[in-house]
């Protein structure tokens, strides 16, 4: 593996990172306005709890990952890719999701996130409202983080989880200049561009996703009686290829291994890839278009806009 490997869990964490760092930043803030400074060591429990819990997911499914494939026999490699196809679709699910509410939730996020503390300061369990705030906001950012990794590259977590470590540092960076040191971040700007990053790293794994979920049912046609291929192609059920970019752009060499670890690129596409990609991209990058054009996707409540 090599250090592009490391990109795309820097994009990801960065951004999840500063949406996490937006909630403890204005947490702090609404503290401070309150004069609660005893109650700041609860949002450093709620941060380091969040990122521990976020690492011990991890650790869990990589364990659950390796003890599948160890009693799986002979269908131990159609464990591995059913897995790794299983968590691809739900990590596409999240990112997608949180990608959407969370560009429409910024536009109210401090105003709720006010709201929850103010409400909070108003009781003696402060402290464990703020902890609890804090807690589910790093770790929601935290697991899809990990399952992100998890659905991108398995069991080989080295140089991912270094780069997952640069971006929550950048993020933290970040959060603090803005919040500390008050230092003039275009918030907007920034989900923005990192939104359409993302979008297109998830878009990546839905031609993964449906490799895994290829090679899987090839692997079942060998081990079976019964051919579950759709056809005679060298895909087992993606069709025809329609893609072939081995000699000219190979995703091992420079430009491709930077666009394969950023936005997914193949070497090879088939054409149920192709159809899957173009689906994905006009249908949650056009609800992304449309909440960027401040047309509501999600009901909310209209709040304090987030200032940047």
């Amino acid at each position: 593996m090599d250090l592009t490997t490391a990109l795309p869990t820097f994009v990801v964490t960065l951004r999840e990172g500063f949406e996490a760092a937006l909630v403890v930043g204005i947490v702090m803030a609404c503290l401070q306005k309150a004069q609660q400074p005893q109650l700041y060591r609860w949002v450093y429990l709620g941060i380091g709890g969040g990122i521990t819990a976020s690492v011990a997911v991890g650790f869990f499914l990589a364990k659950t990952i390796q003890q599948m494939e160890s009693v799986g026999g002979i269908y131990a490699p159609v464990i591995k890719e059913s897995l790794a196809g299983i968590f691809g679709l739900v990590a596409i699910a999240m990112l997608s999701w949180m990608l959407l509410w969370m560009t429409q939730q910024a536009k109210s996020l401090k105003g709720e996130v006010e709201g929850v503390i103010n409400q909070a300061l108003n009781h003696q369990s402060a402290g464990k409202a703020i902890f609890l705030l804090i807690f589910i906001a790093v770790l929601r950012e935290g697991f899809e983080t990990v399952l992100f990794i998890v659905a991108k590259f398995q069991q080989q977590w080295t140089l991912p989880a270094l780069g997952a470590i640069a971006g929550l540092t950048v993020a933290t960076i970040m959060g603090i200049l803005l919040f500390a040191l008050g230092v003039k971040i275009n918030i907007r700007l920034f989900f923005q561009i990192m939104g359409v990053f993302l979008l297109l790293i998830v878009g990546g794994l839905v031609l993964g996703v449906l490799k895994h979920l290829d090679a899987t049912v090839a692997l079942l046609s060998q081990l079976s009686t019964h051919n579950w291929c759709f056809a005679d192609h060298e895909s087992c059920i993606l069709g025809a290829k329609i893609w072939d970019g081995t000699e000219f752009l190979p995703d091992q060499k420079f430009p491709g291994i930077i666009l394969k670890s950023l936005f997914g690129y193949r070497q090879t596409l088939y054409l149920g890839q192709v159809i899957a990609y173009i689906l994905f991209l006009v249908t949650v990058g056009g609800a992304y278009w449309q909440s960027l054009t401040n047309k509501p996707i999600f009901n909310s409540k209209k709040t304090t806009k987030l200032q940047n």
